[in-house]
């Protein structure tokens, strides 16, 4: 195939997101002849050997990246230009863009390859990087080649291409001022530190909602909203227009849960790489190996292909894996893994089948009822399939991937954390009841955990000066509608309350008093409380509405409660109450189906419409689960039915 036909092929492979028939990647050469106006760029470096070569570095990779481009476009961005004022909550934002302008379809935006990008904007972009680099007293402990892949790129992900160096080095610049002279200011890890404080001066607002999407470009500078990738995205800007390299960390699906997560890497003297971010509590750049995440696979963004791996993959572009194509990325698992990195063997009696010594298998985690190829590897003859540098306390499963699809290599297997045994959860178990209460990890829910050390408290004085403690909950609570027995007989209270413990907001959804513990009526009062709500959605009066998912966020994060006013005084011999939830108990008459994997696919154990906040199934013993609710939400997870308790990874 001829350089031009096959570099416009391999382009239109990755714009459309299509099979190409060669895994052949181009070269310079080949860039030059499909848009011979790009040769400027070169033509004016010449002069400078650095130059010249960090423009090289730009052509030849330009094929790998691209812009998504059309009208709908503006209307997408003011999603985030909204959400930055701070005035809205993002499910508001959303419906209010929506209505004016109707749905966002990306499939309306054009994708446009970075090979027909202005020349004059590759030029300039080109001396304002070589400029901060060389004017700055930190560059000359940043190396030429962690120059080249992480100040000179001129974009971050796939924004619409628009000038921003000379802005964003003009408004984050002046705020080093102080200490450019400083002896400290030729450590980039320094500098990092200092920069970061002030990024972190300014409240960033964070959503997943507008993540449908293409990047919003280096506006996010001023409206500093969106999600973690988006806000990735904030630091890169600043920090390459002011000359310090700055990195994209990322987990292709997080180790638990379904989602991809990302973060930023900022470079010390010696070029060792520190995580951080804006959305951190604290600024202070962390050694990886203290990034508690359950991880699996971690890589770093680049902005060349990563040649070595397509050329190890040894197949076509079309028989890769989509995420492992075009790799602008680099392994760095084991600078995160740290003493917990591990590496897998599979050995080949655990196979369904002998895979292919020519086709990569893929080491998969779990995403939502898929499975998300995170790396690759090849089989070892009869021995099994290896993997290098992986970090446990993550579900896993082998593949292979042909004609477009994952095909499973194995059951499900979790990589102990510390020890780096598998384990495998098998096929064909014994039936065995389980009883499941929710659908997603409660570790995600932290309103949860923020009742326990709360107490419910009877009194007949209304400022509650002398008061008999009912009930304290000494450990979270683990469905939606839990009881609590008070054991004070005889006794009996006019003013009831729940009293929410230091640090809480006095987060409580629901609660209930009963003169009886047969009784299915709760006692009626007159509300009281802490005046005083985060917003008008949350006041105390939610905690006695009956709905279990509305909820008293208070204003303080110490100090409130919520209680009633029975008018006179009342036996109190049951307590049930809801926890502030993100709604993944189970909902009565929600229709749910559970799930559990058999030899390489998920087999319904069944629908149920429940009538109370619990599910009762028969699953095979050991089984590997999945429950989903086919009426509402998205947050699930697989877990595992053992000692009594459903147990998410």
């Amino acid at each position: 195939m001829k350089p031009l036909i096959r570099l416009l092929w391999l382009m239109w492979a990755l714009v459309a997101g299509a099979c190409a028939a060669s895994s052949d990647l181009p070269e310079l050469a080949d860039v030059l002849e499909a848009n011979p106006s790009l040769q400027r760029v070169l033509d004016h470096c010449k002069e400078d050997s650095l130059k010249y070569r960090a423009a090289e570095f730009l052509l030849e990779n330009l094929p790998y990246h691209y812009s998504y481009e059309g009208e709908a476009l503006d209307n997408y961005l003011k999603l985030y230009e909204l959400h930055g004022q701070g005035t809205m909550y993002p499910e508001d934002v959303l419906d209010s863009i929506k209505r004016a302008y109707g749905p966002f379809r990306l499939e309306t935006l054009t994708k446009r390859s970075d090979i027909y990008a202005d020349p004059d904007y590759l030029i300039d972009n080109i001396e304002w990087a070589f400029k901060v680099w060389r004017e700055q007293p930190w560059g000359k402990n940043v190396s030429f080649e962690d120059f080249c892949e992480y100040i000179l790129p001129y974009r971050v992900g796939n924004e619409r291409l628009e000038p921003w160096r000379k802005e964003v080095y003009e408004r984050y610049n002046p705020l080093l001022d102080s200490i450019r002279g400083l002896p400290e200011a030729e450590d980039p890890l320094f500098v990092s530190q200092v920069l970061l404080d002030s990024l972190q001066d300014t409240r960033v607002y964070f959503t997943s909602l507008f993540s449908f999407g293409p990047h919003p470009g280096p506006r996010v500078t001023e409206w500093r909203s969106g999600n973690c990738q988006t806000l990735t995205g904030l630091q890169l800007y600043v920090f390459r227009a002011v000359g310090l390299p700055c990195s994209e960390e990322f987990m292709m699906v997080r180790g638990n849960a379904n989602v991809d997560h990302y973060w930023n890497g900022v470079f010390d003297r010696e070029g060792n790489v520190w995580h951080t971010s804006v959305l951190y509590d604290t600024p202070v750049p962390q050694d990886p190996e203290q990034m508690w995440d359950p991880k699996g696979k971690v890589y770093r963004r680049t902005f060349s292909v990563n040649r070595k791996v397509v050329e190890e993959m040894g197949v076509g572009v079309g028989e890769r894996y989509p995420s492992f194509r075009y790799p602008c990325f680099k392994d760095v698992t084991a600078a995160y893994a740290g003493r917990l990195n591990h590496g897998i063997h599979v050995p080949a009696d655990s196979l369904y089948r002998s895979p292919s010594r020519k086709k990569p298998v893929y080491l998969c985690v779990a995403r939502y009822l898929d499975w998300e190829p995170v790396a690759w590897s090849r089989t070892v003859g009869r021995g099994g399939v290896s993997f290098r540098d992986v970090e446990g306390g993550v579900v896993f499963r082998l593949a292979t991937y042909d004609a477009g699809e994952l095909h499973p290599l194995c059951d499900p297997f979790l990589l102990d954390r510390d020890t780096g045994e598998l384990r495998f959860f098998p096929s064909g178990g014994k039936l065995t009841e389980v009883t499941l209460l929710h659908k997603y990890e409660l570790y995600f829910e932290p309103f949860v955990t923020r009742m326990v050390q709360g107490v419910f408290e009877g009194s007949n004085d209304p400022h509650f000066r002398q008061k008999d403690t009912l009930f304290c909950i000494s450990a979270f609570p683990e469905r939606l509608w839990n009881v609590a027995v008070v054991e004070k007989r005889g006794r009996k209270y006019r003013y009831l309350r729940y009293y929410g413990p230091a640090e809480s907001h006095c987060n409580v959804a629901e609660v209930a008093f009963y003169e009886q513990e047969t009784d299915t009526v709760p006692l009626k009062g007159r509300v009281i409380g802490t005046p005083g709500a985060s917003d008008d959605k949350h006041e105390c009066t939610n905690v006695f509405d009956g709905d279990p998912y509305t909820s008293f966020d208070y204003a303080q994060p110490s100090g409130g409660w919520a209680g009633l006013d029975l008018g006179k005084p009342h036996a109190v011999r049951k307590i049930v109450f809801t926890p502030r939830n993100g709604d993944n108990f189970i909902r009565t008459d929600d229709e749910y189906e559970l799930f559990y994997c058999d030899r390489g696919s998920w087999v319904s154990a069944g629908v149920a419409h429940p009538s109370s906040d619990s599910l009762l199934y028969q699953v095979p013993q050991g089984s590997l689960l999945y429950l989903k609710d086919h009426t509402r939400g998205k947050d699930e997870r697989i877990f595992e039915y053992t000692d009594g308790k459903q147990r998410f990874w």
